[in-house]
């Protein structure tokens, strides 16, 4: 989350009018994240959060983000769940962006992950995956292998300006993941996106999902190498194998992985690395002036990027091939 688009107070009273929540009590906009405006909104309905799609959200995909959040709502999965307006529509525009509001989940997001919260996610990751089954829309993953290079290409030829020799490694890595992605592994819908800071725990107890705006149709396994990027390292760079263990164990109990899916995890997370990698460096480089957001450090991907290139098979992430 952030804030790219300031609002001013008529423009948004009148926006909240049209939804039966009552009269905005306060509004707050929140610097974490880095693609959307957000603001936690207070009204006499209590609480929710106003997303203005910005960067890369292409409108035609909001019916599927809104969509899907509705679907697995139905299926189980705690998450946000679109409110709609007087009119019945989900989707909305404001200050010349496409708006919704959705539902406030309560929880904590946690800086630090333990070995409980790994399984924790890893099981819940397992259950999104089975609950997304059936969803009738589909959206391909703009940002898999094909959509690195351009993503690249539009960092102008900056990367080094982040660390010396940059740019030779990232083309490198392009040239190799480009000819050996693998193909035809169970696909299905996929968060793509399930960082700590995406998750909500109440007492020590994982208690709610968020921020769908990546999720798209893929392999499976792929959005459990993003997890072990996300969760299973330390600051340090180093991969911790409990936490990942536990994480794969996780899962396996929701959906066991297949054996082919095992043997591709390696280049699937190595994958997974360089996707944040490029995404991290493109918004370190091109932060707008004035915007209310933190962009995060390319270079923790690039760390992890290094640890993948040297994995061989699967029980370096703590399973058994």
């Amino acid at each position: 989350m952030a804030v790219y688009t300031e609002l001013a107070d008529e423009e948004l009273d009148a926006f909240i009018r049209g939804y039966d929540l009552g009269a905005l009590l306060s509004v707050k906009g929140i610097a974490e994240g880095v693609e959307n405006s957000n603001y936690l909104l207070s009204t006499e309905k209590g609480q929710f959060i106003l997303t203005l799609y910005e960067k890369r959200v292409d409108p035609a995909d909001l019916p599927f983000f809104l969509g899907l959040m509705e679907h697995l709502s139905t299926r189980g999965i705690n998450c946000p769940l679109p409110v709609h307006d007087r009119a019945g529509r989900a989707l909305g525009g404001l200050a010349g962006k496409p708006a919704a509001i959705v539902t406030f989940l309560s929880g904590v997001s946690v800086r630090r992950p333990r070995v409980d919260h790994c399984g924790a996610v890893g099981r819940a990751l397992a259950q999104l995956h089975q609950a997304a089954d059936g969803f009738a829309l589909t959206r391909p993953n703009a940002l898999s292998v094909g959509g690195w290079r351009p993503l690249y290409e539009a960092c102008a030829g900056r990367a080094d300006e982040v660390q010396a020799g940059l740019s030779a490694e990232i083309e490198q890595e392009l040239d190799f993941l480009e000819a050996h992605w693998p193909r035809g592994l169970p696909a299905g819908v996929i968060h793509a996106d399930l960082f700590p800071d995406n998750v909500f725990f109440l007492a020590n107890r994982l208690s709610g999902l968020i921020d769908f705006y990546f999720a798209c149709n893929d392999m499976l396994v792929y959005d459990v190498g993003i997890c072990i990027n996300a969760w299973c390292f330390e600051p340090d760079a180093a991969l911790n194998l409990t936490k990942s263990r536990a994480l794969l164990n996780g899962y396996n109990a929701g959906r066991r992985l297949s054996p082919e899916e095992v043997a591709a995890l390696p280049l699937l997370a190595r994958g997974s690395a360089l996707r944040f990698l490029l995404t991290r460096l493109y918004d370190w480089l091109t932060v707008p002036e004035g915007a209310l957001v933190v962009p995060k450090d390319p270079i923790e991907y690039y760390k992890k990027l290094r640890f993948h290139r040297g994995v061989s098979d699967a029980r370096a992430y703590g399973i058994d091939p």
